[in-house]
């Protein structure tokens, strides 16, 4: 590779090289990304941070692509889960759904996609108690039915 910012795909049937920016990879992942069903949010970094204060949408939020000394690509994804869902499961899934997206759209393999689980994201439920999530509802109640078994 001529340029370490720049993925090169070498095109086996006319010989031609091709360049791929990294962020093109990144933004065919941040959409594939959305459509995982579990993954609630992507965590982005500084420049995420100053799209969003500007009212533009950044694709490639949560997403960074780098490449290794063996030209291996790599990925780490931050991303925050929806609570109660199966975390490993979601994150097999994720991982599984941004490797076919990149290969069928770019013919790349990366080789390793890291996900960087940084919450859990509580369904908000409109209830009289002003939101306060079911899961903390559900264990509220089954700490006052026990202390009340106890008296």
């Amino acid at each position: 590779m001529a340029d370490s910012s720049k993925i090169v795909l070498n095109d086996k049937n006319n010989g031609e090289e091709i360049e791929i920016d990294p962020s093109v990879l990144e933004v065919i992942m941040g959409i594939a990304a959305e459509k995982v069903d579990g993954v609630a949010e992507m965590h982005g970094n500084v420049r995420s941070g100053i799209n969003w204060v500007l009212g533009r949408e950044d694709r490639r939020r949560g997403i960074e692509i780098r490449v290794n000394n063996e030209g291996d690509l790599i990925a780490d994804v931050y991303v925050s889960f929806e609570a109660g869902c199966n975390v490993p499961k979601i994150a097999k899934e994720l991982q599984k759904s941004l490797k076919s997206q990149v290969l069928q759209m770019t013919d790349l393999t990366l080789k390793e996609i890291n996900v960087h689980v940084i919450g859990l994201v509580f369904p908000e439920e409109e209830q009289d108690d002003g939101g306060t999530s079911q899961l903390f509802s559900d264990i509220d109640e089954k700490g006052k039915n026990e202390s009340t078994q106890e008296s």
